[in-house]
């Protein structure tokens, strides 16, 4: 990271899209795609810690806009899970070199957190099926070379029918709109993507027909606990910025890090992201014995968010106007942060979740 990725992350910032060559090279020294058996490339392991510490690093290391680990193990699994064996010889050894970038493509301008408002289609025409629609917010969307596309079967009247599609680079009918303009993580490609009649193999379809949400949810928890980590490890970054910016900074004769004020409020913080990680290592645990749910993913996801936010928040409050300067570290971690309370489900939709669940007749805490 402090080698090949940290020191382009300016131009790529700048020119909103992370350069191709930084997933050949973390291909190269084995960081993408570690989980495939070693007859595709990888090392046959799927501990979920080897993806952890890669997303601590990342993080640590401010290179957050390289989206590896949606590459590596939010959408690379979909293979592992659902795709046959043809599938899995014909893209994997390639994602894992870095060679084929990989995107999931669910949400639209009318469906996000709500999959069931989708409007893309797919129409079986015999040997093949034909994908009309568009997505929007597509990360690794410009990038991306092969895209996992979520539609709806033509005529299907359950408002959970939809299926699953493989969408390659140069297929004709697939289009790629706007390299969108966000608050945040500039650096990271976010797409239009547009569909109009899309000639879809149907060695492209991926899992079954009609099962595509099932399909879908199956990887929640996991990419929850994905953003989790990352979130928590920002947040952890967030705290050593402030407080190395505290140490150093003098207000009224004295450093601002000798004001109870800012004790205060920095030991409330400290000792939030401890116990977050706590909770996040137990739920990394659980998901290697295959045991995580969705509901302690929602959880995760809810409470990491949560504690970047008010770290950042509090990390430009107490730079003063020097965090309100882009120049400043904290100052684009601020606005970076911002989309995780929203992505992979918005804080309020996680509460949702919780909250059914709390007055479930199948509930239970962790002490039970």
């Amino acid at each position: 990271m402090d080698e090949e990725i940290k020191p382009h992350m300016p131009e790529w910032q700048k020119a909103g899209i992370v350069d191709r060559s930084a997933f050949r090279k973390a291909g190269e020294q084995g960081f993408l795609m570690i989980w495939p058996d070693e007859k595709y490339g990888g090392l046959g392991d799927e501990d979920f810690r080897y993806e952890q510490i890669i997303i601590e690093e990342t993080a640590r290391a401010g290179c957050s806009d390289f989206f590896c680990t949606l590459h590596s193990r939010l959408v690379g699994p979909y293979f592992k899970s659902f795709g046959t064996e043809e599938q899995r010889e014909r893209f994997l050894p390639k994602c894992v070199t870095g060679e084929l970038i990989l995107a999931i493509a669910m949400t639209e301008p009318d469906a996000g957190s709500d999959l069931a408002g989708m409007r893309s289609t797919v129409k079986d025409a015999g040997d093949h099926l034909v994908l009309n629609g568009s997505k929007t917010y597509i990360s690794n969307g410009i990038n991306a070379d092969v895209v996992i596309v979520a539609a709806k079967p033509e005529g299907a009247e359950h408002s959970h029918a939809m299926t699953l599609v493989i969408v390659e680079r140069g297929m004709d009918g697939f289009e790629r709109g706007r390299n969108l303009e966000k608050m945040g993580l500039k650096g990271q490609d976010t797409a239009e993507l547009f569909f109009n009649n899309v000639k879809i193999p149907k060695e492209n379809v991926l899992g079954q027909q009609g099962k595509g949400f099932y399909h879908l949810m199956h990887g929640l928890a996991e990419e929850r606990l994905l953003g989790g980590v990352g979130y928590l490890a920002e947040a952890r970054r967030a705290f050593n910025v402030t407080r190395e910016f505290c140490m150093e900074r003098k207000m009224f004769g004295q450093r601002l890090a000798d004001m109870q004020n800012t004790q205060f409020q920095m030991a409330q913080m400290d000792t939030e992201i401890d116990m977050a990680q706590c909770y996040v290592d137990y739920c990394v645990n659980l998901h290697n014995q295959g045991k995580l749910t969705a509901i302690e993913g929602a959880k995760v996801k809810l409470m990491t968010s949560e504690i970047q936010g008010r770290m950042v928040d509090l990390g430009v409050q107490l730079h003063g106007g020097a965090g309100y300067m882009n120049e400043y570290e904290i100052s684009r971690m601020y606005t970076d942060a911002r989309i995780s309370r929203i992505y992979a489900g918005s804080s309020e939709v996680m509460k949702l979740i919780i909250g059914r669940d709390v007055f479930s007749e199948n509930y239970s805490s962790i002490l039970d």
